[in-house]
C-alpha cells in the first residue's frame, strides 16, 4: 500500500498521554507505560486494505445467546445467526463510563487487548470504534440523548473526561499495530444542517462544532486513527439544499480544526439507519411515469438520492469541491439495510400511477424515509466488505457494521435509566407522526433502550437479510449482465448529446443502465437510450454505458464513443422560483430553482429581500448585494442548463422570512 500524500509533518511522533487523561482512567485496568518518542506508522489510503478486523466478543455473546433462544423452535434461523459470529462490528463509546466498562459491556482497554489477541502476526488489524458523547448529544432525537449538557462545562468534560482518556488509551505503544477506524459523532453535524429551528439543536451547535474539532485533532495525534465523520443518509441530506448545506458545514468544521483535512479519512453514511444501499428497480430519479419524474413521488419528495450509493457519490463530489483531497473515502453502514424477505419486490412495477409505481418498486418498505427507529421489515444488508467493487463514483473504502445488528434504536415506552435516554415517540409503534405524513411509525413494539439488545429485532433482521445468510452471504445471482454493445451518438446540440445502444442480456434480467461521461456516472435509465444534458458548447466528451441487474451485479463498461457539442449562443430564456425551505426565530433558509426554456451557458437571477434581512451564507452560486437587491450568478459547474432542465441554489438569511416569496428575475 502506498501512503496517502500528506503535507510535511504527517509522519509525526506519537503524542504523549497527558497526566489528566491518564488520571481519568484510574477505574480501568493498569496501562502500559507511555513512550513519547516512538515514530507512528504512516497512514495508508484505505485502512481496511491488507488488514483483518476486530470481532467484538460482547456482540458475539449476544448473537450466541439469541441463537440459543430460537434453536429449539427454529434451528435454521439459529444457524443463520451463528453464521454471523465472525463479522466485525464497531465498539461504541456512548458515555464516559463505557471507557472503563459497564455492567453490559467491557471497557475499551479490554477490547484493545482482545484485538491484540486476534491480530495475526504482523498483519494490521482494524478496530472500529464509535465516538459518541457530545454535549447535548442527538439534539433532535430523545431516544439517544446523552449525559453531557450543551454548555461550556459539558464541553470541558467531553474533552477531559471522554476524548482525552480515549486518545490516551489508543496511543499506548502496545496498540501500535492496530488501525483505529473512528466513526465521529453520529447525527451531530447533520442536525446542524436541518434542525436548527429546534431550540436544543441551536443551543448545542457551538459545542458540536468545537467538540468534533477537538476529537479530530486529538485522535489524529495518536498517529494510527482514521476518522470518518458521520454524514447522515440519503433520506436526510440528499436534497440539493440539504446536501449543499451539509458540505459547507462539514468543511467549515474540518478546516477550523488544527490539522484540517489531514485528520479526516472520509465520511460514513447510513450509521444506525436502514436506507438501502441500492434501489435496484428505481435507478433513475428522473425517469418519467405518466409525465412525472419518479423523484416527485410522495415517498422521495424531489430528492434525487434514493439510496446510499447515490448519496455517497453525491457527497464525495461535494466535499472535493469544498477542498477535500481526492483520496478521501466513504463508508456505508450496511448492518440493517438489506430489506430481504417475502416483502422484497422482485421486479419493477408496471403501474402508470406514480406513487403506486414507486411503492411497488422500492425495496425500502418503511412508511416514510424518516421512520428511523427499529423499523419493521428491515434486514441485515451486505456483510462487511473491503473496497467493494462496482461503485467507483462512491469511492467506498468499505461496507461496515457501525450499528451492531440486534441493538435497539430506542425504547418503545418510557424506561427509567441513568444513561440520559428518553422516550422518542418515533420509537412508539402506536404513534402517528405528522413528520411521517400522518402514518404510524412502523417501529417494532417491546423495544429496550437504545444500544441494548433487542431479541425480536435481531430475529427479524436475520430472517430478512439480503443477501440471505444461508448461502454464506452471497446473492444467488452472481452473474453480471453482458456488456452493452452498439453504443452510438445521435442528435448533438450545444448542450446535449443523444445516445443509444443495444440491450444487454442477463441470466435473470437487466434492470437498468448507468451512463458514464469521462468515466463518471452521470445518469441511469431502464431503456436503451439516454440524452446527456447540461454540457458545454464546443466541447468533446467521452461516453460509455454499463448494465445492472436486480442482484446488484454490474457489467463492464461498453466501448467508449466521443462526441463534440456544437457551438451555441446559449441565450435561451429562463425562469426562477423562490421557496422558503425552513425558518426559525431570527432566520430562515430558502432555495431558488432556475429552469431553462432553451439551452443556456450561464444565468443570473435577481430578487429583493425585505428591509433588515441579510444573506448569511449562499451555496451553488455567487452573490452580490446592493441595498435589498440580491443578484446571484452561476458557478463554473452549474451554468450550463439544457432545455427544460434546472439548477438550484440556496442560502440562509438573518431576519424574518418574507410572508410571500419574492419574485425572481432570470436572464
Amino acid at each position: 500500500m502506498s501512503p496517502v500524500t500528506r503535507p510535511p509533518g504527517s509522519g509525526r511522533l506519537r503524542r504523549a498521554a497527558t497526566t489528566a487523561a491518564l488520571g481519568a482512567l484510574v477505574a480501568a485496568p493498569a496501562l502500559v507505560t507511555v513512550a513519547t518518542a516512538t515514530p507512528a506508522a504512516a497512514l495508508v489510503d484505505n485502512p481496511f486494505v491488507g488488514a483483518t478486523q476486530y470481532v467484538n466478543p460482547d456482540w458475539v455473546d449476544s448473537v450466541e445467546g439469541a441463537a440459543a433462544q430460537v434453536q429449539g423452535s427454529n434451528p435454521g434461523l439459529a444457524a443463520d445467526m451463528l453464521a454471523l459470529t465472525s463479522e466485525p462490528t464497531s465498539v461504541w463509546m456512548d458515555r464516559i463510563a463505557a471507557i472503563a466498562g459497564t455492567d453490559r459491556q467491557h471497557g475499551l482497554q479490554w477490547h484493545l487487548d482482545q484485538a491484540l489477541a486476534q491480530k495475526q502476526g504482523s498483519t494490521p488489524i482494524v478496530f472500529n470504534i464509535v465516538i459518541y458523547d457530545l454535549p447535548g448529544r442527538d439534539c433532535h432525537a430523545l431516544a439517544s440523548n446523552g449525559e453531557l449538557p450543551a454548555s461550556a462545562e459539558g464541553l470541558q468534560r467531553y474533552k477531559t473526561e471522554y476524548i482525552d482518556p480515549i486518545a490516551a488509551l489508543l496511543d499506548q505503544p502496545a496498540y501500535e499495530g492496530i488501525r483505529f477506524v473512528a466513526t465521529i459523532e453520529p447525527d451531530s453535524l447533520p442536525n446542524l444542517v436541518t434542525n436548527m429551528s429546534d431550540a436544543d439543536c441551536a443551543q448545542s451547535a457551538p459545542y458540536y462544532r468545537e467538540g468534533v474539532r477537538y476529537a479530530l485533532d486529538q485522535l489524529y495525534e495518536v498517529g494510527t486513527v482514521y476518522s470518518y465523520i458521520d454524514a447522515g443518509h440519503s433520506g436526510w441530506l440528499g436534497w440539493d439544499n440539504n446536501s449543499a448545506g451539509a458540505a459547507t458545514e462539514f468543511a467549515n468544521v474540518i478546516e477550523g480544526s488544527t490539522y484540517g483535512w489531514n485528520a479526516v479519512g472520509g465520511f460514513v453514511t447510513n450509521t444506525a439507519n436502514t436506507t438501502p444501499l441500492v434501489e435496484p428497480f428505481l435507478p433513475n430519479p428522473e425517469l418519467q411515469v405518466s409525465g412525472q419524474q419518479v423523484r416527485q413521488s410522495t415517498y422521495y419528495e424531489w430528492n434525487r438520492d434514493f439510496d446510499e450509493v447515490d448519496w455517497s457519490a453525491h457527497l464525495y463530489q461535494l466535499m472535493v469541491a469544498q477542498g477535500a483531497p481526492t483520496s478521501i473515502g466513504m463508508l456505508v453502514d450496511t448492518g440493517r439495510n438489506g430489506w430481504g424477505g417475502a416483502a422484497r419486490p422482485t421486479a419493477v412495477s408496471t403501474s402508470t400511477d406514480l406513487n403506486t409505481y414507486v411503492h411497488q418498486s422500492r425495496i425500502d418498505r418503511r412508511v416514510h424515509r424518516g421512520a428511523w427507529c427499529n423499523p419493521s421489515g428491515a434486514g441485515i444488508g451486505e456483510r462487511p466488505t473491503v473496497a467493494p467493487a462496482g461503485y467507483a463514483s462512491s469511492h467506498l473504502d468499505a461496507f461496515v457494521w457501525v450499528k451492531p445488528p440486534g441493538e435497539s434504536d430506542g425504547a418503545s415506552t418510557e424506561i427509567p435509566n441513568d444513561e440520559g435516554k428518553r422516550l422518542d415517540r418515533m420509537c412508539d409503534p402506536t404513534y402517528a407522526s405528522d413528520a411521517l405524513g400522518g402514518n404510524l411509525t412502523g417501529a417494532l413494539p417491546g423495544a429496550p433502550l437504545s444500544g441494548h439488545w433487542f431479541q425480536a429485532q435481531f430475529e427479524m433482521l436475520v430472517a430478512n437479510a439480503y443477501p440471505a445468510i444461508g448461502d454464506g452471504g452471497t446473492p444467488t445471482d452472481t452473474q453480471a449482465p453482458s456488456v452493452p454493445a452498439g453504443l452510438t451518438v445521435g442528435t448533438i446540440t450545444s448542450s446535449s448529446v443523444a445516445l443509444s445502444w443495444s440491450a444487454s442480456t442477463d441470466n435473470v434480467g437487466v434492470t437498468g443502465y448507468d451512463v458514464l461521461r469521462n468515466g463518471t456516472v452521470v445518469g441511469t435509465t431502464t431503456g436503451t437510450s439516454f440524452t446527456a444534458t447540461g454540457l458545454t458548447a464546443s466541447t468533446a466528451y467521452q461516453f460509455s454505458v454499463r448494465a445492472r441487474d436486480a442482484a446488484g451485479n454490474v457489467s463492464a463498461a461498453s466501448a467508449a464513443v466521443t462526441a463534440t457539442t456544437t457551438a451555441g449562443t446559449g441565450t435561451g430564456a429562463c425562469t426562477a422560483t423562490f421557496r422558503i425551505v425552513n425558518s426559525w426565530s431570527g432566520g430562515f433558509q430558502a432555495e431558488v430553482v432556475v429552469t431553462a426554456a432553451a439551452a443556456k451557458t450561464g444565468w443570473t437571477t435577481q430578487f429583493t429581500l425585505p428591509a433588515g434581512v441579510t444573506i448569511g451564507s449562499l451555496w451553488n452560486g455567487t452573490h452580490t448585494v446592493s441595498g435589498s437587491t440580491v443578484t446571484v450568478t452561476n458557478l463554473g459547474w452549474n451554468g450550463n442548463i439544457g432545455p427544460g432542465s434546472s439548477a438550484t441554489y440556496g442560502f440562509t438569511a438573518n431576519g424574518t422570512a418574507p410572508p410571500t416569496p419574492p419574485s425572481v428575475t432570470c436572464s
